[in-house]
């Protein structure tokens, strides 16, 4: 091994401390122009009870309270923690709110100080995934608060079967009325947003976007036995050079040895576990569809790894169905 692998939290962490590379990496994937960059505490107590909630990492850039976390592996509480991390980065904000007087109704008058909500800003959440590409074929897939009409809208497929152009577009201008309305600052809960960054897409779909380097780099840093010889197109990168010092084995200590055999190790028992999940799903699909024919048989096979988080490629690969088919059957699962 010749660099550590910066998918590990601590390595990722120890990169991406460095100002210059965190702020080249959200230029690269957000294509933006970083002007101001400020780092922020990571490790946060919210309550008395609870336990200390750590980011990966956190900054603020154009006012913007962003958030990287490095996803490893397969867990089935994303959806939750991640939209629970999202919003705590907001209600961060509250120990810094200024205060604002209000005049109370009362003889002498007084003025109460309270707090001016409209000065939070928005929060980038980025989920840098390993390996789990749940289930798309995208490089990446944000989310982001809209007024329901604007799901209903596109949901709705009566309408799109509808032949007469004028209702479309009579509904789509209804919902674009409520969704461009800004009173009162409205739009600030569109500037919020959570994206999915899916490193084996980014990889495997190859559309040499800026960003693209970055996953390829760590990419490469996952296989154990990578060398000196596999990074020789980012040496002449001043950057990525900085990257390949901070990760080179020869600096690391004994500690960032044992936290690599142990991530490892971690590694291993995940992956044991899926196969296990996958294997589980593959053999009651044998079961169900045994008596029936080869097609109907193949059909429940992919449900029931659909249903045991297994990806599409392999859901292919294990049946012979197409991709086309199986995403229809992913589709019908979630229904």
């Amino acid at each position: 091994m010749f660099l550590a692998p910066l998918n590990y939290n601590r390595f990722f962490q120890k990169v991406f401390s460095d100002e210059k590379i965190a702020k080249k990496f959200l230029e690269d994937f957000l294509e933006v122009e970083i002007e101001s960059f400020e780092f922020l505490k990571e490790k946060h107590k919210i309550t008395d009870d609870s336990q200390i909630v750590e980011f990966d990492f956190r900054c603020k850039i154009h006012g913007n309270y962003v958030i990287i976390d490095m996803q490893q592996w397969y867990k089935p509480d994303i959806a939750q923690r991640f939209y629970v991390y999202h919003a705590i980065n907001t209600g961060l904000q509250l120990e810094k709110l200024p205060k604002k007087g209000i005049a109370e109704d009362a003889k002498p008058k007084k003025v109460r100080e309270i707090k001016d909500y409209r000065k939070i800003q928005p929060v980038l959440t980025l989920i840098w995934m390993v390996d789990d590409t749940l289930r798309f074929e995208e490089d990446f897939v944000g989310y982001t608060m809209t007024p329901e009409i604007a799901l209903e809208f596109i949901k709705n497929h009566e309408l799109w079967r509808e032949k007469a152009i004028e209702k479309l577009v009579r509904e789509r201008e209804k919902a674009l009325k409520i969704v461009e309305n800004d009173t009162k600052e409205l739009d600030f809960l569109v500037k919020n947003r959570l994206i999915f960054m899916f490193q084996k897409n980014i990889v495997k779909n190859n559309k040499l976007a800026k960003y693209e380097r970055w996953f390829e780099f760590a990419e490469k840093t996952r296989d154990e036995n990578n060398t000196k010889e596999d990074f020789n197109e980012y040496y002449n990168d001043n950057l990525f050079n900085e990257m390949i010092r901070r990760l080179r084995k020869d600096d690391l200590t004994e500690d960032d040895i044992k936290y690599i055999e142990d991530e490892k190790s971690i590694w291993e028992m995940v992956t044991r576990y899926e196969k296990g999940n996958f294997d589980m799903g593959k053999k009651e699909g044998e079961k169900e569809g045994k008596k029936e024919g080869k097609k109907e048989r193949e059909i429940e096979i992919a449900i029931n790894l659909l249903k045991n988080g297994a990806s599409i490629d392999l859901v292919a690969k294990s049946t012979g169905l197409s991709k086309a088919q199986i995403t229809r059957l992913s589709k019908s699962t979630k229904q």
